[in-house]
């Protein structure tokens, strides 16, 4: 006859004792100590140094001075030194990579970096040959402007005297022959008066940028210290209305229209918008978080750097950009401006043979890289950019090292090839920068509930606690919430309690046990982002 349970026997079995002092909070049993501490989700990445070999020696030459001068790592002057020769090519340049492919000259590129490290500095040596240059194209184009300003306004004159001659004629076929006059000259009345030059742009709003790239003919530089076009582009002045579309098209050449009320249609054939940025780390993960930056393949677009902080590190005292070095680059680089604002319609750069062969490897590479569970499948919408983005980079190699004589030759593989080094620098920096803003949908959701387990000081929970606490937005239903949880367990964060023992009735919600330094992993890992 088997001895009837007592409640003692039925508590032991369910293993209360334990988890009652798991759910309370009390100090953990000794016989259930974990064996390791819990593995980052994300292991702070290696990111390549910046390749300045790669560059043209007077940019690269710059870009070192620069480094040393103001203690910045290479990666923030060498990222603007590519943005300022995206400036002065874009929407003069592009590339045919192979009949039906070609590609603007044209880059966005983002620095992220800590505030105190002195990007206002460098973003001024870097990018005041730009600003010379703009007012030496103002300073030229001034004089025909004022002309072009005079006959208009000897047009308008001259239809409404037309206009006023045809109204007192009698004659029939005089009047008609004065208002034909009349209306030729209210036509040259009506001919746009060409805009002062302008390169740059610094806190635009999208409808000024639209503005601007229909009057500058399609080209326009926006360069910041600062991440403010962000929030700008994310509806900061239409009521929180994302508004992409120019800075979508201004990457890949497409038409753009803007219409206006009140104010006639602008139109843009080609537009060639350059970004050149550097923010706060943290903006990353902010833009990331913004309806349809990802989505419409604002996101895809950029290419990231995010160097090693120096700050702390720097030498005092460091010798000043040497005078030969400053005026061979700043030469250099108007000249660049000056001769390809020169040209009415793109020039057409086309790769030797040898370097479109180079391009066709690097596409045969990468393709198996983007399958489904592949390397890079998770950032698949950026990485399917990067043959283009180095097919852009060779082309401003090339125009800023054979200036200008040698423009109508191929562009020969060694640019490809330098521009590969910088793409793959750009696709290492493009997966840190991905892994911070949770590029990763089961990682992103696994640092959620992280989150809520360390801001709510839980020691054990059930599946149903953790959906109940969490976003539906997020979590739609429970099982959701699985991958994010077996993740959480496969990096010792969490792990199984134990069974229940079966009691007839419907099987209990397994408990989730926390590793008592989960909360203290997770602060760490928000710091290191």
């Amino acid at each position: 006859m088997s001895r009837r349970r007592t409640a003692n026997d039925i508590l032991t079995g369910l293993d209360a004792e334990r988890r009652l002092a798991l759910l309370h909070g009390d100090d953990e049993p000794v016989n259930e100590r974990w064996e390791a501490d819990p593995t980052p989700l994300t292991p702070r990445r290696l990111v390549p140094p910046f390749p300045v070999d790669a560059l043209p020696p007077w940019v690269a030459d710059m870009v070192l001075a620069v480094a040393e001068f103001t203690q910045t790592p290479l990666d923030l002057p060498g990222c603007l030194a590519l943005a300022a020769l995206s400036t002065a090519a874009g929407g003069r340049a592009e590339v045919e990579v192979r009949p039906g492919w070609r590609e603007p000259c044209n880059l966005y590129t983002v620095v992220a970096m800590p505030p105190g490290s002195r990007k206002s500095a460098v973003f001024a040596a870097m990018t005041a040959p730009l600003l010379e240059a703009e007012q030496q194209l103002v300073d030229q184009a001034r004089p025909r402007i004022v002309e072009a300003e005079l006959a208009r306004k000897v047009a308008v004159k001259e239809a409404e005297r037309r206009t006023i001659d045809a109204v007192n004629m009698r004659d029939s076929a005089a009047r008609a022959e004065a208002l034909a006059a009349a209306a030729d000259a209210a036509l040259d009345a009506e001919k746009p008066v060409l805009a002062l030059p302008r390169l740059i742009a610094d806190d635009v709003t999208t409808e000024a940028a639209a503005s601007l790239l229909a009057e500058q003919g399609g080209r326009l530089a926006v360069l910041s210290a600062e991440g403010g076009i962000f929030s700008t582009l994310a509806g900061r002045y239409s009521g929180g209305v994302p508004s992409l579309e120019v800075f979508l098209k201004g990457h890949a050449g497409d038409l753009l229209r803007v219409d206006r009320k009140g104010r006639p249609a602008e139109h843009v054939a080609s537009p060639a918008l350059t970004l050149g940025l550097a923010l706060q780390p943290e903006v990353l993960t902010d833009i990331a978080r913004m309806p349809g930056f990802r989505g419409r393949g604002l996101l895809a677009r950029i290419l990231y750097s995010v160097p090693e902080n120096t700050v702390g590190r720097r030498q005092i005292g460091a010798p000043a950009v040497p005078a030969p070095v400053d005026r061979t680059y700043s030469s250099r680089l108007s000249r660049l401006v000056l001769l390809l604002a020169e040209q009415q319609e793109p020039l057409r750069l086309r790769l030797h043979r040898d370097a479109d062969r180079h391009i066709l490897d690097l596409e045969r590479h990468l393709e198996p890289r983007l399958a489904p569970h592949a390397e890079l499948a998770h950032i698949t919408d950026w990485a399917s950019k990067l043959n283009g983005a180095i097919a852009r980079l060779a082309g401003l190699l090339f125009l800023a090292e054979v200036l200008p004589t040698g423009w109508g030759a191929p562009v020969p593989v060694r640019h490809v090839e330098a521009a590969t080094r910088l793409g793959h620098y750009f696709l290492g920096h493009a997966l840190a920068v991905f892994d911070q803003m949770g590029a990763d949908p089961t990682l992103d959701d696994a640092r959620v509930v992280l989150s809520w387990v360390a801001r709510t000081g839980r020691r054990a929970f059930t599946r149903r606690d953790a959906f109940t606490g969490l976003s539906r937005a997020r979590f739609r239903k429970v099982a959701d919430l699985d991958p994010a949880l077996q993740l959480l367990h496969d990096h010792g964060f969490l792990r199984l309690g134990a069974s229940s023992v079966p009691t007839g009735g419907r099987p209990a919600s397994p408990v989730w046990e926390v590793h008592p330094r989960a909360a203290q992993a997770a602060e760490a890992a928000e710091g290191r982002r």
